[in-house]
């Protein structure tokens, strides 16, 4: 939690996906989900009809964040956090970015405190920071009911980010001192230094 002694928090913010994580944990934990339960790889087409929307504008990113993870519907919560437990322990840290991990090693060294804001659904994402241990994290936020997900107010995606944050410092003062993301996103713009990732490689980035 955020201390009150008045003085500014140091932070670092980095995005998950295609960042941190090299890849989509979005497409790779349905991949995971579907050899578990082959059944659930008969969500594909409807996943790829969401995507295609969300890409024209169609629907809204929390509407397209509820549809694709219908996959995940009839899964309980505990189950989805058992797979994603399995799920990380597989992919860390072989396909992390070991630039990042190495930058945000050294800030912690330094004192500043370490977030995550990614677009992932917490339910899943969550697992993941029992093997990299940071201050806390931000996701899109779902509640399990009547056998399926429904997304709890907005993604986790562009400026919510940024309003996530301020809801959990309260009205501490804190600055973004670096921010990482693969999207040209707020916290890119709001950080004193920002890096793009792109393909793997972190490029400077200038608004």
């Amino acid at each position: 939690m955020a201390d009150n002694t008045g003085q500014e928090i140091k932070i670092a913010v980095f995005d998950l996906n295609k960042t941190f994580y090299n890849k989509s944990s979005k497409d790779e934990f349905f991949k995971f989900v579907s050899a578990k339960k082959p059944h659930k790889a008969a969500y594909y087409l409807q996943m790829l009809y969401y995507k295609a929307l969300l890409k024209m504008h169609q629907i809204r990113q929390t509407e397209f964040k509820e549809n694709f993870f219908n996959y995940l519907d009839n899964l309980p919560p505990d189950k989805v956090k058992e797979y994603a437990k399995e799920f990380w322990e597989q992919e860390y840290p072989d396909n992390f970015n070991q630039e990042i991990k190495e930058r945000l090693d050294k800030l912690k060294k330094e004192g500043v405190q370490i977030f995550c804001a990614t677009g992932g659904l917490e339910i899943y994402v969550e697992p993941l920071f029992d093997l990299y241990k940071i201050d806390g994290f931000f996701g899109t936020r779902a509640n399990y009911t009547d056998n399926t997900y429904l997304v709890d107010g907005k993604a986790c995606k562009a400026e919510e980010k940024i309003a996530r944050l301020d809801e959990y410092f309260k009205g501490q003062k804190y600055r973004i001192v670096e921010a990482y993301s693969d999207d040209k996103e707020e916290i890119l713009k709001e950080a004193d230094k920002a890096w793009l990732v792109k393909d793997g490689e972190l490029k400077p980035y200038t608004p």
